[in-house]
């Protein structure tokens, strides 16, 4: 077997293994699915800040932790769990600058407090909108929504990509990304949940399929592209190891940290104007 095919192997088994978990998790709800948020937010801003600060200083502790921490605000609450989320942040903040102040190197405080905050926001603000979805009567299914505009993109844009593909999408970031492939992944988010819609989850209208589609076809690329921003600015080929073959916490969910505040908003603010 070449190199290629086992590292296919072993991202296949690693999906098989921790797919089911994952959505065991999170169809459980309640603590069982803030305990697995809380500990991707954790890992996420580890990989960050490993990536940017090339250490995990004590003040990146704290901001992993609290990363850890955000996606449990919604058990005491969804509709306070943004206040509560604010004030978290703004402590970080305060403490973030305090911390390199005192501690230096003053020439790189700057960066590095600014390194601290977008980590930890990086880490905490997809994953606590899922766990705040997760907390409504019907959560479950915007779950759902959620992982399947990101997935179904995904898997429609690589084979769009790579069957189909000719025009470069931003050769700069991602070479292998292609236009094709993006306007492929469009169609896979908006296909996908109307297959969600007929085989599952006949609440949601034609409304929320077509409006959430189209939206997270657009951000979910554009969270993989920052992703590999932030690696390519760096020099860093996978944000961790965590995953085998599959790389770190960060390079599977990039995408979904976008999509999962889109679903929310949508939910929230949106779906009943329409």
């Amino acid at each position: 077997m070449n190199e290629k095919n086992k590292n296919l192997l072993i991202r296949i088994v690693s999906a098989v293994v921790l797919l089911p978990c994952v959505l065991f998790l999170l169809w459980k709800g309640g603590v069982y699915s803030a305990i697995l948020l809380g500990l991707a937010a954790a890992a996420c801003a580890s990989e960050y800040y490993t990536i940017t600060l090339k250490e995990l200083s004590p003040a990146a502790w704290v901001g992993i932790v609290l990363a850890g921490v955000v996606p449990f605000l919604p058990l005491r609450g969804a509709e306070n769990a943004g206040q509560f989320a604010y004030w978290v942040t703004a402590g970080f903040f305060f403490f973030a600058w305090t911390y390199h102040l005192i501690r230096g190197p003053l020439p790189e405080a700057p960066t590095r407090s600014a390194h601290l905050i977008t980590g930890f926001l990086y880490a905490a603000v997809g994953l606590m909108a899922l766990s705040a979805l997760r907390m409504r009567p019907d959560g479950m299914a915007w779950v759902i929504c959620a992982l399947v505009i990101t997935w179904a993109n995904d898997t429609v844009a690589y084979f769009a990509g790579r069957f189909l593909g000719r025009h470069k999408l931003y050769v700069e970031v991602s070479p292998n990304k292609t236009w094709e492939g993006f306007f492929g992944g469009l169609v896979g988010s908006v296909g996908g949940m109307f297959i969600a819609r007929a085989g599952f989850f006949p609440e949601f209208t034609v409304a929320d399929c077509v409006v959430t589609g189209i939206a997270g076809g657009i951000l979910g690329p554009l969270g993989d592209l920052c992703e590999s921003m932030l690696k390519r600015a760096y020099g860093v080929k996978d944000s961790g190891k965590l995953i085998p073959g599959h790389g770190g916490i960060l390079d599977r969910i990039d995408a979904l940290l976008f999509n999962a505040p889109l679903v929310f908003i949508y939910v929230q603010f949106i779906r009943h104007m329409l």
